[in-house]
């Protein structure tokens, strides 16, 4: 009969365990993956799979007794990790929600929202459009599949139980979210520029012939200018998520560079 030592077994366990936090947090938090449509369950299975498959590539785990102090504080360290990371491309969705929020809010569309299925909140129609947008943009462009090789490499870069991010990194994760605003106005600076000369006008408008109702020619109007400016914006938004995608994902592999 052959004996396994019990420090052996835990070293197979945490080399599949430690890794299976870290992924684990990361689906937990990640756009798409984290989505309110898909089950805990699918969630779960995923993880379990990219922890298998990137098991026998991954460098050796510390020798650190499963059941032990040690071993709770990398765990937790890992999945603080995974949600770290995830945060990172949460914030790149969010900002085009932010954007549509912006938007909408100059054309009197403010009042329009609906229930955001993937994420349970109540948002403006046309945040729930660039959600979708940007949603499909990040699939059609492999963003899941760049995802999960930045995610295999933050391995090597930051191994387990080398310690937990760095100052640089957790300051990087704060400054993500003024990054968020500042990109999404940005983003919404064209349409609301545009958006103030035609209330300027407006205005002038309403000086000039007081007897015209403001709020009955105005409304329609600036709805109708309003879609009209987003679907000329429409060209340059494909560059546009490019350039943030690129800077989510540096930002990414930034978040786990050591100290």
């Amino acid at each position: 009969m052959i004996e396994i030592p019990a420090s052996e077994i835990g070293t197979w366990l945490g080399s599949f365990l430690w890794p299976l936090f870290r992924i684990a947090g990361l689906l937990m938090v990640a756009p798409i993956f984290s989505a309110q449509l898909v089950p805990a369950r699918i969630r779960l299975m995923l993880s379990i799979l990219i922890a298998m498959a990137l098991m026998p590539l991954l460098p050796a785990p510390p020798a650190v007794e499963l059941i032990s102090f040690d071993s709770f504080v990398i765990t937790i360290q890992q999945v603080l990790i995974g949600i770290s990371m995830g945060f990172v491309l949460q914030v790149l969705l969010q900002l085009f929600v932010v954007a549509g929020q912006l938007i909408a809010m100059q054309m009197g569309l403010g009042f329009a929202s609906m229930v955001d299925p993937a994420n349970g909140v109540s948002v403006t129609v046309l945040s729930q459009f660039h959600l979708m947008l940007v949603t499909l943009l990040f699939l059609a462009m492999n963003g899941h599949l760049a995802t999960i090789e930045i995610l295999a490499e933050s391995f090597y870069i930051l191994p387990i139980g080398s310690g937990f991010l760095s100052n640089e990194g957790l300051w990087g994760v704060v400054r993500w979210s003024s990054w968020m605003f500042t990109s999404a106005l940005l983003i919404a600076l064209p349409a609301i520029a545009a958006l103030l000369i035609i209330n300027f006008s407006m205005g002038v408008i309403t000086r000039a012939a007081p007897q015209l109702n403001i709020f009955a020619i105005g409304f329609p109007f600036m709805l109708i200018i309003g879609l009209c400016i987003i679907y000329i914006t429409l060209n340059g938004y494909v560059p546009q998520f490019d350039r943030y995608t690129r800077e989510a994902l540096d930002m990414m592999r930034g978040v786990v560079l050591p100290a």
